[in-house]
Formats: C-alpha cells, structure tokens, sequence
C-alpha cells in the first residue's frame, strides 16, 4: 500500500460561509465517488484557500461529511498576481494499491482553468 495524493480544486462566487462549506462538500463528494474512496483509507487533508476567502474554514465541510478521524488543515494560498480569485484548493493524502496513472483529480467550476487536461468534464 503507498500514500498517493488526489489533488482537485473549485472556486465560489462569494466570501460566505454557506459558500465555502457548499463548494468543499461538492468537491470531496466528487473525489470519493471518482476514486472510491474509503473515508478510513484518507491520511490526512490539506485544504488551502485564497487570502479572499476567509469567511469560513473548508474543513467544516468534511466534518459535517464525518471526516473526524481523519487530519485536516487549512491554509492560505500564496497572492499571485493573475491567480484565480475565491478559489478552495485541495490534497488528499490516500493510502491506497491505487496506480497513479488511475487517480481521478477533480476541478470544478472556474478552478478548471488551472489543470483544463485533469478537468475533464467537470465544469459546473
């Protein structure tokens, strides 16, 4: 078994809470369903936000999904002039017999922009 990271990404439209909150649960739903992903098998999560969300933590969004066992950490982006604004970055660290060329990496709505060859059909 190995520690395989699945990284993904999503953007709101607003600095609210019931923003941050929704938008994380939607993408760590989506993770666990491309991967089949066993909540248990999760190392730990790495959730970075940019300084233009700070309305809420996105790791209330895996503790109302009962991810409590499970480490979490948030963090803020780096400012890069021209980044994508109000975006929610994540890595979750996996242990799994997954190859790493069958991970599913998700991206969600403007956050398509950073990987469009992961993003797939994504865009929501």
């Amino acid at each position: 078994m190995y520690c395989r990271g699945i990284r993904g990404a999503t953007s709101v439209e607003e600095n609210s809470a019931a923003a941050i909150v929704t938008a994380t649960r939607e993408l760590l739903e989506r993770i666990v369903a491309l991967n089949e992903l066993r909540v248990d098998d999760v190392a730990s999560v790495a959730f970075t936000v940019t300084p233009d969300l700070d309305a809420a933590y996105p790791a209330r969004a895996a503790h109302e999904m009962r991810w409590v066992n499970t480490p979490l950490s948030c963090l803020q982006e780096m400012a890069v002039v021209g980044g994508l604004p109000r975006c929610i970055r994540v890595l979750v660290l996996w242990n799994t017999d997954q190859r790493p060329d069958r991970i599913q990496h998700v991206y969600l709505r403007r956050a398509t922009a950073l990987r469009p060859d992961l993003a797939k059909e994504e865009m929501i």
